[in-house]
This record gives structure tokens, C-alpha cells and sequence, in this order.
């Protein structure tokens, strides 16, 4: 094979290069790690830039204008990622989700939409498409989008009040733009919208309640609520557990105001508990990943915008699949590399947090969200 050349500008995670078996196996849709999970969901980030400085993700202080992002050569093409989500449908995959950074700065990536829609599962079914945004782009966007093949979007939006949307934000971006994009993507049928809600105890907590209120009064049950646990991923966000505001506490406040009743998951290893307004105005959703670890059902990987696989979202080594696809690799050898990647699994960082019994060598840092989405 020929050699692998790494850019300096990728080297800021540690990542290996994948064992290639000397005999490979072909692929069974049946993998699963040491633990027994299976592989089921691949989210696969297609930008580490944001036009974001969220506090809890990419703080300006770090990611300023000095701040080196990946180069163009460096990002996987629309067609590696193709080459590659179709690698892990034959492995099980049968979700993918597009993140960033924020995917919409990703140029033409409906055209990538376009290609992610025409692939299927071993048993003919399509791939569940969606996409995670911050919707600044999302209203001119939405309904190419939609005709490419995307399903459902994901939209953040952690406050009503514009005044701390902003602040959080921190590019002085008003709320009312991202509303706008929640009603042209409703509009076009990208339904249901899940909107996601990270809360920092005493930054917006406060926007609890109106945010449900609202969501309820103007969507019902076209848009999902999700409340999300500030989470310590990566080393830039300043994450405390002062800062997190239990979900048990989140649905408790809203279940004050507007009574809740608990719903079965919708799919084996969702991330949200989910629970119904009792009198039938939509559905709401808590994701409690610091108090509440779900680390035995995840069935989930990640893919970096320049072909690192991580296996969990508070992973510190990423696969190098570049090396792979790049290195003149059959698709029949790479398909035999996943499944020792995966096969070898046993990350359960959440648990282990909450055990008090995380350990990250010295020389390593874990991998910022920006890099590989949430």
C-alpha cells in the first residue's frame, strides 16, 4: 500500500491507524462490542467550524481568530463519506446523523444528502437521514434539504429570551432567526423538529418553562423538547458540576406547571427519556448523560470531519479510516478493520464517571465537541 502522509493541521488528536486482518471477514449486520452492543447509529461530523462561540462547546477565548481549523485537503470528500457510511450499513448502521460544527457552513452538503439517500441496509431499507444545526442557515437551506433526501433536523436553541440566546451564543445572534428556521423546516416537512435545550444551572435555567410553554403553544406534536445535562466534553468548556441542573430537577419544574406522563423509549439506545405532556400537548425529552449514564445501550459512533473514528463522545484516541481509504484499501478490507475497531469496544466513560473511576493519561486530552458533533 502507499505510504500515509499526515498533515500537521490533523495531529492535534491522537488517532491509529487501523489493523487491516491478513484474512478479512465479510460484514454480517450483527457486530457487537465486548459489551454486546450492537452498531446502529453513525454521526459523522462534516465541519469542525462553527459560526457559534457557545460557552459549553467552542468559548471564543479558545476559538478565536488565531484558531487553526482543518484545512479543505484535510476534510473527508462527499464521497469518502459515502464510501464509508455504506461500510458501516453493512456493519448494522441504519441512522446517520450529519453534525459539525455546524453542518450547513459544510458548502453543497445537500449534495451530500443526495448520495447518504441512495444508500440502504443490507435488507433494502433506506438510512434514517437527519441533521444537527443551529438553524443560522436553515430557512434558505431547508427545502433543498428536504428534496435531497433529509428526514428530520435537530435544532439548538438554548433560550426564548433574546438577550440570553445571545449571550450564550456569543455572536449576538437574535433567537428569533432560529424560530424563523424551526417554521420553514416545519414548513417543508422536516417533522418532527427535536430542539435542544442544553441548561447551565443559573445561565438559563430560567428559560425552562417558557421555552416549554412555547414549543407547546405554537408546535404541540410537530416539535420534541429536549432538555440536555451540561456535559463535561472536551478541555475548553470550564464545565463544573455546579453548572449542572439535574434532569430529575428539569422535568420536575415542568411537570409543576404542565403534568408529565413517561413514555417507552421510541428505539434500543436512545439517549432522551421521554415523556408526554398529560394533556396531549407534544413530548419532551431528558438527556441525562452526567447524573443518569446510559453507557450500556449505546450503540453509537462517531466519525471527525477528517475520518477519525471515535468510539464515544468523551473519547481521547480516535481510528485514523483516512489512512484507510486514502491508502488503496478494498472496501472489503476496511469493512474487516470496523469490526475489529468496533468488535474491541468497551468505552463507558459516563459510567465510570459517575463510579469515580475516570483516568486520562497525562499526555492526552479528550476530543472537543465541535470536532465530532454531540
Amino acid at each position: 500500500m502507499t505510504d500515509v502522509v499526515i498533515p500537521l493541521a490533523d495531529l492535534r488528536y491522537a488517532a491509529r491507524v487501523p489493523t487491516v486482518p491478513a484474512q478479512p471477514l465479510p460484514a454480517t449486520g450483527l457486530l457487537a462490542d465486548r459489551l454486546g452492543r450492537p452498531l446502529r447509529d453513525l454521526r459523522i461530523s462534516v465541519t469542525d467550524r462553527c459560526n457559534f462561540r457557545c460557552s459549553y462547546c467552542m468559548p471564543k477565548e479558545v476559538f478565536d481568530s488565531n484558531y487553526k481549523f482543518l484545512p479543505q485537503t484535510s476534510l473527508l470528500s462527499f464521497e469518502e463519506i459515502t464510501r464509508t457510511a455504506r461500510l458501516f450499513a453493512a456493519h448494522g448502521v441504519s441512522k446517520l446523523r450529519l453534525t459539525g460544527g455546524e453542518p450547513l457552513l459544510r458548502k453543497h452538503v445537500e449534495r451530500l444528502i443526495e448520495q447518504l439517500a441512495a444508500l440502504r441496509t443490507p435488507d433494502g431499507a433506506p438510512l434514517d437521514i437527519t441533521l444537527t444545526t443551529n438553524a443560522t442557515l436553515l430557512a434558505r437551506k431547508a427545502q433543498a434539504l428536504k428534496d435531497a433526501g433529509l428526514r428530520r433536523v435537530t435544532i439548538s436553541i438554548d433560550a426564548l429570551d433574546d438577550a440570553i440566546f445571545r449571550r450564550m451564543n456569543d455572536v449576538d445572534f437574535p433567537v428569533t432567526d432560529v424560530l424563523h428556521g424551526i417554521d420553514v423546516a416545519l414548513k417543508v416537512g422536516l417533522a418532527p423538529v427535536k430542539l435542544n435545550m442544553v441548561v447551565r444551572r443559573g445561565t438559563n435555567d430560567g428559560e425552562i418553562i417558557p421555552l416549554a410553554r412555547h414549543v407547546r403553544e405554537h408546535y404541540g406534536p410537530a416539535a420534541v423538547l429536549r432538555f440536555i445535562e451540561f456535559m463535561d466534553v472536551g478541555a475548553t468548556n470550564g464545565w463544573n458540576m455546579g453548572e449542572v441542573l439535574p434532569s430529575a430537577q428539569v422535568r420536575q419544574r415542568i411537570h409543576e406547571t404542565f403534568p408529565l406522563l413517561p413514555l417507552d423509549p421510541s428505539a434500543p439506545g436512545e439517549t432522551a427519556e421521554r415523556w408526554c405532556y398529560a394533556d396531549g400537548g407534544g413530548e419532551v425529552g431528558f438527556i441525562s448523560s452526567v447524573t443518569q449514564a446510559f453507557c450500556r445501550d449505546c450503540n453509537r459512533a462517531r466519525l471527525s470531519t477528517e475520518g477519525k473514528l471515535f468510539l464515544c463522545l468523551f473519547a481521547s484516541r480516535g481510528h485514523d479510516l483516512r489512512a484507510l481509504l486514502r491508502g488503496g484499501y478494498s472496501d472489503e478490507q476496511i469493512n474487516a478493520a470496523i469490526g475489529l475497531i468496533w468488535g474491541d469496544r468497551e468505552d463507558r466513560y459516563s459510567e465510570l464517571r459517575s463510579a469515580g473511576q475516570v483516568a486520562l493519561p497525562p499526555d492526552e486530552r479528550r476530543v472537543e465537541m465541535h470536532y465530532i458533533g454531540g
